[in-house]
């Protein structure tokens, strides 16, 4: 009846490992000495199991030693059997020489991970390369146990290889003179064994298995992925690449019950694979993205983003809330608003760079995924996932931390209410856009924002994508996040018109540009907004598209950046070339009046265009000035600002041309300054009058700018070793 009811209670006390691996359909066999062991240490009372249990929660500091009791004058220290069967591998004799059951038995006992890591750790350079029979051997049998029955030992071998894998390629030092690949199974046996390895992760990826060890198979790929600081430097990859797990990837996105468990990790793992010597090699899974036609996998990859984008999103509008509620808030506010300092503080959430990149190569390497960009669903709180993805953490148990199930990710096909905004990819990615492009004055948010414009240039380059950006049929109400401004009020978001989408996309380049003239100027983020307004430009006077948009505030941000331009040229000319940017400006401003008929909405909205340049007529004489005096040095900056200085005929024709008139009206009328009315009414009467207006360079091309994919090389490096090293 004791023995029982002990059993009974130590079963109470089963860890969440072992429930996991139940979900498994597993029933561990523990070794349940070791629990009676601790109980007869109590004295065999089933009363005194409570301190029993305190004092085995005070012995988890000892689990990195594999210690179950410390060591005394009169007893010597307790290890678990699968600690004193590591430390048998890491002797420099066979394990199964005395034990032809070793392996056998190694893989039905509970891994402990932080011991196994702890132990390569200990060990230098040269003493591995003295294991290195052991290690292969042990890699080699992690690879037999993943076809075993039990999937205890398939879950066994799947977390030893994470750690065989982690605490091998740590000691791979510039000093320590080995090679991973010989270390861990051998020159002889790699690509055997890796193809046996492969084929074992697709077979249970592809299978019919429990989704726990799914989850930890992709665990394992993530910790292959991502082991090394540089992605294109782990020579492992070579065989996950000639060993492909591409269509295993393809069948999770694809079927609604696995993309809900893991979605998020297999996206991931895509992006990061999509990336093993991209520029220097032919990729497999570059080539075979780029042509997955498949509509059901396509919208499952979507869906998995967009609920990722969407989390963002939402964590970031609670803050949002939470700072603006309540009246000490509202003290705060106005005390705030008596300094000059900016009394806003700013709102923190961590960004998720890993899905944006998966969301990059998918619009940037298969045309078929741009549609998936306007798949409409209903716009809803969705549920959460881990902002920080454990991508290249080893799991500490048998599922790792993976993403809840989402009712979003579990469907391709969503009804729709008709009380619900509707939304889609799109409008998700630029509401994170929106916030993500507030602050860019760290590193590391500088460079999620020109990722964010990256995406948005190759979108903008698609002919599709332009289509569904301006049809007048697909209107939208996008709810931008705005940097907070002493001058301006927050829109209310019942006062969003609805629109086509390209108004948002415009809306969200005027934001930035009119957001960020500051010390720590953004030069190439400034040049990725100019470029993709003058896309979408170009596209609108090629298909002749109307836009109903208020272009004013557009030409206004513009004249406005050239004139921060010219009032930080000392500054700005030691680290940059600004007449690059100014020329953008200036030839975006000559499309608007050369083609302007093609593709403003109304007459009236040309003379709101000459009503603009003249009301800043300034700020174009300022800059034809400084243009003038650099292109007639022989310094360096002689040949850009001499472009700049042909750029501006146009602009300074229509001044030269309205001036005289306005001034003469101004001087028979007696008035010192016209009014917006007035000035409208003198461009109007002397419109008719000719004067010259050129057609300079080429319209879908004014610039020498190449393509996001041949100019972004060097920071998509960088950007995916970051991720790795995250």
């Amino acid at each position: 009846m004791w023995l029982r009811l002990t059993t009974e209670k130590v079963r109470e006390y089963t860890t969440q490992d072992d429930r996991l691996l139940k979900d498994c359909g597993i029933l561990a066999d523990r070794d349940w000495r070791s629990a009676l062991l601790g109980i007869s240490a109590c004295g065999g009372r089933f009363g005194d199991w409570n301190g029993c249990d305190r004092s085995r929660a005070m012995a988890q500091v000892e689990k990195k030693g594999g210690l179950l009791r410390k060591a005394s004058s009169t007893k010597k220290p307790l290890k678990e059997k699968v600690v004193l069967m590591y430390d048998e591998i890491f002797k420099n004799e066979d394990p199964a020489k005395n034990c032809p059951r070793f392996w056998e038995e190694l893989f039905l006992m509970k891994v402990n991970l932080e011991y196994l890591e702890a132990k390569l750790e200990s060990v230098d350079g040269d003493e591995l390369m003295k294991l290195k029979d052991n290690i292969n051997s042990l890699f080699q049998h992690c690879i037999v146990s993943l076809n075993e029955e039990h999937q205890i030992k398939v879950v066994n071998a799947l977390q030893t290889l994470c750690a065989l894998i982690r605490g091998v390629h740590q000691k791979n030092k510039p000093t320590s003179g080995f090679d991973i690949i010989n270390i861990l199974m051998g020159f002889d046996k790699a690509e055997l064994r890796m193809k046996n390895l492969m084929e074992s992760l697709d077979t249970l990826l592809c299978g019919d298995g429990s989704e726990s060890l799914k989850s930890l198979c992709l665990k394992l790929l993530l910790c292959l992925v991502t082991v090394t600081d540089n992605i294109s430097q782990n020579t492992i990859l070579e065989y996950v690449m000639i060993n492909s797990i591409f269509e295993a990837i393809l069948q999770i996105l694809s079927v609604a019950s696995s993309r809900g468990q893991h979605g998020y990790d297999t996206v991931v793992l895509l992006a990061l694979l999509v990336n093993y010597r991209k520029y220097e090699s032919v990729n497999p899974y570059i080539v075979k993205l780029s042509i997955v036609d498949d509509e059901t996998t396509l919208n499952g990859m979507g869906l998995v983003i967009s609920q990722a984008l969407s989390e963002y999103n939402r964590q970031y509008k609670d803050k949002e809330e939470e700072n603006q509620g309540g009246f000490l808030s509202a003290i705060t506010n106005m005390v705030g608003n008596m300094f000059i300092a900016d009394a806003d503080e700013k709102i923190s959430v961590q960004t998720n760079e890993a899905i944006l990149l998966a969301l990059y190569e998918a619009v940037h390497l298969n045309r078929n995924f741009i549609t998936v960009l306007a798949q409409s669903h209903p716009e809803m709180g969705l549920v959460s996932i881990p902002t920080t993805p454990t991508l290249p953490t080893t799991p500490t148990t048998p599922l790792g931390n993976i993403s809840p199930t989402s009712d979003v990710m579990n469907s391709s096909e969503l009804s729709l209410d008709p009380n619900l905004q509707t939304s889609n990819l799109l409008i998700t990615f630029l509401k994170y856009c929106s916030i993500v492009m507030q602050d860019t004055k760290d590193e590391h948010r500088l460079n999620s924002a020109k990722l964010c414009l990256i995406i948005l240039t190759c979108i903008a380059e698609d002919q599709y994508a332009n289509a569904f950006l301006h049809d007048d049929n697909m209107n939208f109400r996008v709810n931008l996040h705005r940097m907070p401004m002493r001058h301006r009020k927050k829109a209310a978001e019942k006062n969003i018109p609805s629109r086509p989408l390209v108004c948002a996309v415009l809306d969200l380049m005027v934001e930035f540009m009119v957001t960020h003239m500051m010390k720590e100027f953004p030069m190439d983020l400034y040049m990725r907004c100019v470029q993709i307004v003058h896309k979408l430009i170009c596209y609108q006077k090629k298909c002749r598209v109307r836009l109903h948009y208020t272009w004013r505030e557009l030409w206004s941000a513009l004249i406005n950046l050239l004139k921060f331009l010219m009032s930080n040229e000392t500054v700005l000319l030691g680290k940059y070339n600004i007449f690059a940017l100014a020329l953008m400006v200036v030839n975006l401003f000559n499309v608007f009046i050369t083609y302007g008929d093609t593709f403003l909405p109304t007459p009236s909205s040309y003379d709101e265009l000459y009503y603009e340049i003249i009301r800043m007529h300034q700020v174009f004489d300022n800059l034809y000035s400084m243009v003038l005096r650099l292109s007639t040095n022989s310094g360096q900056w002689k040949e850009p600002a001499s472009k700049v200085t042909h750029a501006l005929i146009n602009v300074r024709a229509i001044i030269n041309h309205f001036n005289p008139k306005i001034e003469s009206y101004a001087a028979v009328n007696h008035i010192s300054q016209l009014s917006e009315d007035q000035l409208l009414t003198v461009q109007r009467l002397n419109q008719g009058k000719w004067f010259a207006l050129a057609r300079i360079g080429s319209v879908d091309r004014p610039w020498d700018i190449s393509s996001p994919a041949a100019n972004c090389t060097g920071f998509m490096k960088k950007f995916v070793r970051s991720r790795t090293l995250s």
